[in-house]
């Protein structure tokens, strides 16, 4: 009898703190509205609104503040693994994670109503960072903050704002990122779109369900590790079982992967200045920590690596098998990295 109560009293525990954690994801995920939002190519997303999640708590003069969007077919629900604690203190700082445009939760082709699939206008990077823009000095009332930080498109995000807004934060952190994209990111993030356009199940974006393309999904996983992580990581007998895998676990919508695609293929916070990142290094204000993957077969390290230069600003060059998840397999590295950075005076 008393094996049976402690039996139920295990069952219990583990269904209440499934609940409560739950509970807590959902009530995590916050929204705002900024209204009808103009895009930079003259269109307009109307009733857009961003998704956010906030952790720590806010100082009294508001100088503890960091910012961090989203990567390329990231919510800010899997930032909440990578980010909180792990790379930034929230006992510290006051952490805000932001949706970018197009990622299924902030407005997206995914979840408009009245622009729905690829109705929903192409936005840029600079659209995501205007948006997030208003979110903060409108929302959140805030004039400033003390970081903004990045992974991927992330980075390129922080990137941007360092140009778009160079008086708003202090100090930017871009993580594997880049301030422009060059020849092998373009190959790449032009061979992912044109697989998903191409592909029959698409239906020039008018799919039912989340029909899995193959040729998009497998570009993808081939780019973000090193070919010696897998090869080293990924068996031969356990291949078909890892292809299955990468093929039909994708939970991104397509639509709104074309759109953030067009987003990065725009990307280049020097176009202003003719492409010179020598010339737009000269309107930025704010510190900089730069962290790269040497082998970021992804996003090419060698733009941000080159704007890092002309800045004089801090490069932490990761040289791990692991490519473009290099921040995450060098964790630790990282994390010190970024707290040696936030405590060093502006």
């Amino acid at each position: 009898m008393r094996l049976f109560h402690l039996i139920l009293t295990s069952i219990f525990v583990f269904i209440t703190t499934f609940i409560l954690a739950q509970k807590k994801n959902q009530t995590r995920q916050q929204f705002a509205s900024i209204g009808n939002f103009k895009l930079e190519n003259g269109s307009t997303i109307y009733d857009c609104r961003l998704g956010y999640r906030t952790f720590g708590k806010m100082n009294e003069n508001k100088s503890n503040v960091i910012i961090f969007p989203t990567w390329f077919t990231g919510t800010t629900e899997r930032l909440e693994g990578a980010v909180p604690d792990k790379l930034i203190d929230t006992t510290q700082y006051y952490l805000i994670l932001i949706d970018a445009l197009g990622d299924g939760i902030s407005s997206s082709p995914s979840n408009s109503k009245r622009q729905p699939r690829l109705s929903f206008p192409k936005f840029s990077i600079r659209d995501m960072v205007e948006s997030e823009y208003i979110l903060m000095t409108k929302h959140f009332s805030l004039q400033h903050v003390f970081a903004i930080g990045g992974i991927s498109m992330g980075g390129m995000q922080s990137f941007q704002w360092s140009v778009s807004h160079p008086n708003f934060a202090d100090k930017i952190i871009p993580i594997v990122g880049s301030p422009q994209l060059d020849a092998a990111d373009l190959l790449l993030w032009n061979g992912e779109m044109h697989a998903i356009q191409r592909d029959t199940a698409f239906h020039n974006g008018n799919y039912k369900g989340l029909p899995p393309i193959p040729a998009a999904s497998i570009m993808h996983a081939f780019a973000l590790e090193s070919p010696t992580y897998l090869a080293t990581n990924i068996a031969r007998d356990s291949f078909d079982h890892y292809l299955s895998n990468v093929v039909h676990s994708e939970k991104f919508d397509w639509n709104d992967r074309i759109r953030q695609l067009q987003a990065m293929l725009s990307n280049d916070i020097a176009k202003d200045v003719n492409g010179s990142l020598e010339e737009v290094a000269k309107k930025i204000t704010a510190k900089m920590l730069v962290v790269t993957s040497k082998q970021d077969h992804m996003v090419n390290p060698l733009p941000a690596a080159k704007l890092a230069g002309y800045l004089h600003a801090n490069l932490l060059e990761l040289d791990t098998d692991c490519g473009h998840i290099g921040p995450g397999c060098e964790g630790e590295k990282v994390k010190e990295a970024i707290k040696k950075f936030l405590s060093t005076q502006p």
